[in-house]
């Protein structure tokens, strides 16, 4: 371990193998970092180890004068308030989730002879986001203006690659306009779409056009990130959502409706929780949604969604219930 100062040794020494958040303080009280852990003590002392992974973390730690935590029942809860905390204090050594007012939408133009697409700062309509990476959704607009136009026939696109991007008149932009808004508006489109574009890659790999059929390959990536960006995040935004995560002594039981968490409790018997309880917790779950108010706006609540995201779909499935009717009959 690095010379470190008596404080924080025993600052290290005190810190409990339990999740919650920690921020490094340096001697003027101002919070440089924040951080979360499923085990306090085990992260934090990871900073102060012999030759560090990162730079960032070598030049941070010789400016921390003290370390304050939170415990939490939960890891989820830690994420939670930790991306808070960020936002609200915005910490020199973080990076991650305080930009959030830098996000962009991507927005179906409703006519522009050069561009069908472009990106906003605001959500406008036909606009679907908000997304991280203003700079991927350049590089998607410019690659798909070869594709263009595209014309939904049926239940699949038609288009080929143009290698000069075709100047649409207005019947044809609005042509290309309602496709791109099919395209955008559901997940199975985006598959269909995708199954075209490793159709035409298969075909020029075939043919031994390798820089066509790469170029094919690019636009599937891409084709990929607009879909899961644009349409993952449906079931937690669109149902009421029940789980329960275990404790080391008990349960701690969350209903999430419309991306927030309305409502949470724990528990400390360690049996199994009966129906009633569930359907009893449920119910006020249920009730409190008519009175929730969400308090953020729709850019920095992407980055509470995506921690309630990972959360959901990492539990195992007898840990969460998701629909419109959850009460156990």
């Amino acid at each position: 371990m690095i010379d470190i100062s008596d404080k924080i040794k025993t600052i290290l020494e005190q810190l409990p193998e339990l999740p919650g958040i920690y921020k490094m303080i340096d001697q003027r009280g101002n919070i440089i970092y924040i951080g979360k852990s499923k085990s306090l003590k085990k992260r934090v002392k990871t900073y102060f180890a012999d030759n560090p992974k990162w730079e960032k973390v070598n030049r941070m730690v010789r400016l921390i004068n003290n370390i304050e935590y939170v415990v939490t029942d939960t890891h989820l809860e830690a994420m939670l308030l930790e991306c808070s905390l960020i936002k609200s204090i915005q910490p020199i050594f973080n990076s991650q989730m305080k930009n959030d007012k830098r996000y962009v939408y991507l927005k179906i133009e409703d006519f522009n002879r050069h561009n069908s697409l472009k990106v906003t700062s605001t959500r406008e309509e036909n606009s679907f986001g908000p997304f991280r990476n203003k700079y991927m959704l350049y590089d998607i607009m410019d690659s798909l203006k070869n594709l263009y136009p595209i014309i939904k026939s049926n239940d699949s696109y038609d288009f080929e690659y143009n290698l000069f991007p075709v100047s649409m008149n207005k019947e044809i932009f609005q042509e290309n306009k309602k496709s791109l808004l099919h395209l955008f508006s559901d997940g199975n489109n985006f598959d269909i779409f995708i199954k075209i574009l490793n159709q035409k890659m298969q075909t020029e790999s075939s043919l031994c056009n390798f820089e066509s059929a790469i170029m094919y390959r690019n636009m599937i990536q891409n084709m990929e990130y607009l879909k899961t960006a644009i349409n993952k995040y449906k079931i937690i935004m669109t149902s009421n959502i029940f789980i329960t995560i275990p404790l080391k002594n008990g349960y701690k039981l969350f209903f999430i409706s419309g991306g927030n968490i309305v409502l949470k409790e724990k528990l400390s018997e360690t049996s199994e929780i009966s129906d009633e309880t569930k359907n009893d917790f449920i119910r006020r779950g249920m009730k409190s949604t008519e009175n929730f108010l969400a308090d953020m706006d729709e850019k920095s609540h992407m980055d509470y969604r995506d921690i309630l995201y990972s959360e959901i779909i990492n539990l195992p499935d007898e840990y969460k219930t998701v629909g419109t009717d959850l009460l156990i009959q």
